[in-house]
């Protein structure tokens, strides 16, 4: 039998004008257990996020995506699995719950995989199937290597990231609603095409984006650089309540962007707008001051602790 322990962030992505291609780590875990060997089958327990409602069987995504890693790997596959999860991540909230758990469960089926074929499986193959298993890059590189990410896929369709440090004076704020909305639901609303004047709007924006959170972190700069013109009015009538409200907290002066596909909102909290942000958030909306994580994913096998 052998077991390791899987630590995932949660993640913000698009950030406003990064459509697809920013994301940023946050200090939200979730922590997963995986065994094999032993007595055969597969048994999956959840606590906190999604129990009572995920499959807990051969269903389960990270269980799914450990097979997919085995088969990538050329490893056989374990008859016995065994699988606990201890989830703080929201599901369909915008913060990166299925990238943690492709991530988790890459990661899992890497460490369990016999040495020769775990160290042959890099991390940029890793980086590459969970792209592959997600569908874009965007939260599952800041998952991976923590921090705040860009990301993009080459011509050959491999994807690539940059691992960058905001500056410490910014605190993200999520705001967190009851309601969910599937990613896919969201990205349904996108058109297929968009404005020439509207893709150059957040291609500048989006620029600036990244030297106002890494190396001017003030409030008139934060808040020009996170207009968006490509996916967030686009999605606003799936998630009114959430376009709303950022309305209000931009309009106080506060930075505030649609997390991922949302629903949930992230502001950037600084020490000029922390202040701003709680008296325009109804009792609907939970409130979690947050930090950037900077290392991403971790692995730890229990004796090695």
């Amino acid at each position: 039998m052998r077991t390791v322990e899987i630590r995932v962030p949660a993640t913000s992505a698009n950030l406003g004008p990064g459509f697809d291609t920013l994301g940023l780590a946050l200090n939200l875990y979730d922590e997963i257990e995986a065994t094999i060997g032993g007595e055969p089958g597969v048994r999956v327990s959840v606590r906190g996020e999604g129990a009572g409602e995920v499959e807990l069987g051969e269903g389960h995504l990270i269980v799914r995506v450990m097979r997919t890693t085995f088969d990538r790997m050329g490893a056989p596959q374990p008859e016995a699995i065994d699988l606990r999860c201890l989830n703080r991540i929201p599901h369909a909230r915008g913060l990166g719950s299925s990238a943690a758990a492709v991530c988790a469960g890459i990661l899992a089926a890497r460490a369990l995989a016999d040495s020769e074929r775990a160290a042959a499986f890099s991390d940029d193959a890793v980086f590459a199937l969970a792209t592959e298993l997600e569908g874009h890059p965007d939260n599952v590189a800041p998952c991976l290597a923590g921090g705040l990410t860009v990301s993009w896929s080459d011509h050959a369709g491999l994807p690539h990231m940059v691992k960058l440090a905001p500056d410490q004076r910014i605190r993200p704020v999520a705001l967190v609603p009851q309601t969910r909305l599937s990613t896919e639901a969201a990205r349904g609303l996108l058109p297929k095409d968009v404005p020439h004047k509207d893709a150059s709007f957040n291609a500048g924006r989006a620029a600036l984006l990244i030297a106002a959170l890494t190396q001017r972190p003030e409030r008139g700069l934060l808040l020009a650089a996170t207009e968006d013109r490509l996916h967030q009015h686009y999605r606003a009538p799936a998630m009114r309540e959430s376009a709303d409200l950022v309305e209000r907290l931009r309009a106080v002066g506060v930075p505030a962007v649609v997390s991922g596909a949302g629903p949930t909102i992230l502001a950037f909290s600084t020490s000029d707008t922390q202040d701003l942000i709680a008296p325009e958030v109804g009792n609907d909306w939970h409130i979690q001051l947050m930090d950037v994580d900077p290392v991403g994913a971790n692995v730890q096998f229990p004796e090695t602790r």
